[in-house]
């Protein structure tokens, strides 16, 4: 097989991911704020953007949950990445899972990306590397969505929806409450990526 048809293939075949909302309440106006992130322009995925913290699922994610099942492994990879991106230590226990999406064909790089919901209820520090990560900024699901639709800043599509769904909650205890029972939202809905099931998720 080619060089270019290794790179082809690569292409095609989605690297799996894990991505965390993390929220807050206000002490001050007692709304939700999520935590975003600007990824560095140089970045060749969504550079420049505000996303979520993030990243792809390591071997090493997969060693730390005890075998070759992928929904245990993002949920490591997703305390992980926070830890890395932002300095916050989270635990599995306050993961929530909300969606599965995989990158359409035809960008430069595909992800196949869990997301989970993060409800903080003690105070935290945020730490970002000034590098792949330039700046960060707490703001509220509504506030952030009207800003990108003035052009302020730029966020990608599943950062949007992911922003829009949890909107309509006012409180801490109503968005974990109610994303607990929510259904998963999966993009596209039938995505050969999204195995709930093997995956030991259960949908």
């Amino acid at each position: 097989m080619s060089q270019q048809d290794n790179e082809d293939d690569r292409a095609l075949t989605p690297a799996s991911a894990a991505t965390v909302v993390l929220a807050r309440q206000s002490a001050d106006t007692g709304a939700i704020e999520v935590l975003l992130l600007q990824r560095s322009a140089r970045l060749v995925f969504h550079g420049g953007h505000w996303v979520f913290p993030g990243g792809r699922i390591d071997a090493s994610d997969f060693t730390a949950a005890g075998g070759a099942l992928e929904y245990p492994a993002a949920r490591v990879a997703a305390i992980r990445e926070t830890r890395e991106e932002t300095g916050i230590p989270i635990r599995e226990d306050q993961l929530i899972h909300v969606g599965h999406w995989t990158t359409p064909p035809g960008l430069p790089r595909r992800f196949a990306t869990w997301f989970f919901v993060c409800p903080l209820r003690d105070p935290v520090t945020v730490a970002i590397d000034h590098n792949e990560i330039r700046d960060y900024r707490w703001i509220t699901p509504r506030r952030a969505l009207l800003d990108a639709r003035e052009e302020k800043f730029v966020l990608p599509r599943p950062t949007r929806v992911t922003l829009s769904d949890i909107s309509v909650y006012n409180s801490l205890d109503d968005l974990e409450r109610g994303l607990r029972h929510a259904p998963i939202r999966v993009f596209p809905p039938e995505s050969p990526h999204y195995r709930p099931a093997e995956s030991g998720c259960g949908g």
